[in-house]
């Protein structure tokens, strides 16, 4: 790339996202792009990065971990603006499941590339870890990885663990890590469900933490060298937002909304799918290929008795509506499915995971042909056999609830000495 080219789109992107996070002194009325925008907007991590001249980055060659999300607030992709920014040494990108770009499926990446926009080297984590994953960042010739990811803030929702993974695999090849964060879109104030055992560590699950964790990718971070990667910590940058709230749902930080992956279309997916994706783990369809994934649930044969069920359960912030779709892909594609959808009209109030856990313990009972995926796989999702067993003996919400209680606690007692926001 040019001088000129370099140096003018690096002041475009340099004034851009630097005019954004001016939200910390008297720039608080200019967008990104110097238009008007509303006060009180939350500042990403990256644009907080900016706003101090890539300060934490200089001198280093750096490789970017990031997806279709990594944008700042005027929807630009940060790769973009960093490759353009002189200030930036960026080397390399690595791309995690679904890919750099978004193009893949569940379960699938893209696979090693070049950039066509930027001609830089497109790395595939997915899939990778330890020293297999420290190799490749010894190959690219980074000293520093900055991971920008959004998260949706349910444990087996993988970009979390691809955090995990870039950290011990940094560790292993004397790299930095930088993470910039983004918020949590349904909120941070609590955790919720089941704390995952080690015997059932996978990819959706690399350590003890909750299914609904309650925190965002830095405080996830500065969780996991505190507590998980023992005698071989990273070494940390943590790079805050500014103007989010615990309290505060995605809808409410004036930040434009990127599917993070091909089946989490909007922030109303988010709020159900800690507690809808369990059923992965069973021969229904949680609703991938439809409009609205992870709010739909369903399967041939099932009729209104199973929302009538649901209802019943008094479950706080949400009414279950008697429903029917035909999924264009995955589970039962192209059958005609009846079953729920979930209608949260409380936020606040709604919890997904024992919203998902009623409908567990409901499609059991209302029809006939609910079944478990053979591999057990709500076991991994679930983070133990327990939930399994006790909606197989025929327990309550509050019963299979009260049995994950205890660890719960003792995750948030953990949890709290992490936290960056009240």
């Amino acid at each position: 790339m040019t001088l000129s080219r370099r140096g003018v789109l690096g002041l475009a992107g340099a004034v851009g996202s630097a005019g954004a996070v001016c939200a910390l002194g008297a720039a608080d009325t200019a967008g990104a792009a110097g238009a008007p925008r509303a006060a009180g907007r939350v500042r990403t991590g990256f644009e907080r990065l900016a706003a101090d001249g890539y300060a934490v980055l200089a001198g280093q060659k750096v490789g970017v971990v990031t997806n279709p999300t990594g944008i700042t607030a005027d929807a630009r992709h940060l790769v973009d603006v960093l490759h353009a920014d002189e200030r930036v040494d960026l080397v390399a990108v690595f791309g995690p499941e679904h890919g750099f770009r978004g193009t893949a499926q569940a379960g699938a990446s893209e696979g090693a590339a070049r950039d066509p926009a930027t001609g830089l080297p497109v790395y595939d984590t997915y899939d990778k870890s330890g020293q297999r994953l420290a190799d490749v960042f010894t190959a690219a010739g980074i000293d520093t990885v900055v991971f920008d990811i959004q998260d949706v803030g349910a444990r087996f929702y993988t970009y979390i663990w691809t955090l995990y993974d870039c950290m011990r695999a940094a560790a292993l090849a004397g790299k930095a890590v930088v993470v910039l964060d983004r918020p949590n879109p349904v909120g941070g104030r609590r955790a919720a469900g089941p704390v995952l055992e080690r015997p059932y560590v996978s990819f959706v699950g690399r350590e003890p933490v909750a299914l609904a964790h309650g925190m965002t990718a830095a405080e996830l971070a500065r969780l996991f060298n505190g507590e998980f990667l023992g005698a071989g910590p990273v070494r940390l940058t943590t790079v805050p937002m500014s103007g989010w709230r615990r309290g505060s749902f995605f809808g409410e930080t004036g930040l434009p909304w990127v599917p993070p992956s091909p089946n989490m279309p909007t922030p109303d997916t988010a709020l159900a799918y800690a507690g809808t994706c369990l059923f992965e783990g069973t021969n229904l369809s949680e609703g991938r290929g439809t409009t609205t994934p992870f709010e739909v649930l369903g399967a041939e044969g099932i009729d209104r008795r199973w929302a009538e069920a649901a209802n019943a359960l008094g479950l706080p912030g949400v009414w279950f509506r008697e429903a029917y779709f035909t999924p264009a892909f995955s589970k039962h594609m192209g059958k005609v499915c009846g079953g729920v959808r979930l209608i949260v009209h409380d936020r606040e109030a709604f919890d997904p995971v024992r919203a998902g856990i009623g409908l567990l313990v409901t499609a059991r009972r209302a029809w006939s042909g609910f079944g478990w995926r053979a591999d057990h796989w709500v076991d991994k999702l679930t983070g133990s056999d327990r939930v399994r067993r006790l909606v197989d003996a025929g327990a309550g919400v509050e019963e299979i609830a009260g049995d994950w209680a205890a660890g719960l606690a003792r995750f948030e007692a953990v949890r709290a000495r992490y936290l960056l926001y009240t």
